[in-house]
């Protein structure tokens, strides 16, 4: 308790006298966590955290989920996903609303846990939904390899892997976009180095921190972005020493690159982002379902008032948009910012964000 207060006097010090500072938590853990510890309440009034696009789920496409959908309808195939995928919405339905119709989608906690399933189920197909960030990325690639050395033939991944830096460089190159520094992701920086992020002050001169995810951590890590505005620098400073290295996890990353390559994909509410995802290599294609068996989809335009795009990169906060906490609720959720426990719209309605004022 006795470190906490001091962070916090440490910012509204360094806080003190500044203009109004806008800071982007680009993870959704982050966003959780800073809701669960009650940090945006004991931050200065001219210190604004907003949130970014570090929700995975969230910015899923949702012709993704229609294909995702596609394949579970197919007689003998299995998709399996992880659980916060089953309610986020395609153009037409959720893969939970097709389960409870009959489809087989199946929970899982890890994609090696497919491996298993495919055992089980030798006659079937089975999809994993491989959707995330750098952080579950090896995992999903390690699972491929342990298939190919086991000599299994009918496990396959619908790939849509995101790459948290050009999310970021596609975030500061947009004029709506105001940030005055970035609290960094430390899963992510754990797998691709704090080196990654140079980028940030190298290039547009707008300072980083690597934070942990426990309120000390965090708090440093503000802290840490608050001394260098204060100096008029721009750095990247890692405060997740403990675990991130500048140069991250080579043997993830020698994984990682042996299954997958860079690929431009799009991104919900942000369009198509160059060389922000990863598509499965030639080498591996007999475990690419959409190479394998592409399937047709229509994908119609919503049209809905939902502003989960502007939530993503920052522009405005959950309550700005009309359909929040009225039609738009986590057990009815419109957008996929209020699906994802790690949505912004979530933690803020779960937390009470629409009483707080900024």
């Amino acid at each position: 308790m006795a470190d906490t207060l001091k962070l916090v006097k440490k910012i509204s010090r360094l806080a003190n006298g500044k203009k109004n500072l806008r800071l982007m938590e680009v993870c959704g853990t982050h966003t959780v966590a800073i809701f669960r510890s009650g940090i945006r309440q004991i931050l200065p009034e001219n210190v604004e955290l907003v949130s970014g696009p570090g929700c995975p789920v969230c910015v899923t496409n949702d012709d993704y989920i229609d294909k995702a959908i596609a394949y579970a309808q197919q007689k003998n195939f299995i998709v399996a996903t992880f659980g916060d995928m089953l309610k986020v919405p395609g153009s037409r339905s959720n893969l939970a609303t097709i389960s409870a119709q009959g489809a087989d989608v199946r929970i899982v906690y890890s994609p090696l846990d497919c491996i298993a399933l495919a055992k089980e189920n030798l006659r079937k197909r089975i999809i994993f939904l491989a959707v995330g960030f750098e952080t579950t990325a090896p995992t999903q690639a390690a699972t491929v390899l342990a298939a190919r050395a086991q000599g299994i033939k009918n496990l396959f991944m619908l790939s849509a892997q995101k790459l948290v830096p050009p999310a970021l460089k596609m975030l500061l190159d947009d004029a709506a976009v105001k940030v005055d520094g970035f609290l960094l992701p430390g899963h992510v920086a754990v797998v691709i180095g704090a080196n990654a992020f140079n980028f940030l002050a190298e290039e547009f001169k707008i300072p980083g921190a690597i934070a942990g995810f426990e309120a000390d951590e965090i708090l440093t890590a503000l802290a840490s972005l608050l001394e260098q505005i204060d100096g008029g620098r721009a750095e990247i400073s890692n405060d997740y020493r403990a675990v991130v290295k500048a140069e991250g996890n080579i043997a993830a990353q020698k994984i990682l690159a042996q299954v997958y390559e860079v690929a431009d994909v799009q991104w919900r509410g942000m369009g198509k982002i160059p060389a922000s995802g990863l598509k499965m290599r030639d080498e591996f294609a007999d475990f690419d379902i959409e190479r394998v068996e592409p399937i047709e989809i229509e994908s119609p335009i919503k049209k809905t008032v939902c502003r989960c795009g502007e939530v993503l990169r920052g522009i405005i906060n959950p309550t700005a948009c009309p359909l929040f906490g009225k039609a738009c609720k986590p057990l009815h959720a419109i957008g996929p910012c209020m699906v994802s426990v790690e949505g912004v719209c979530a933690a803020w309605f779960k937390y009470g964000g629409a009483n707080f004022k900024f």
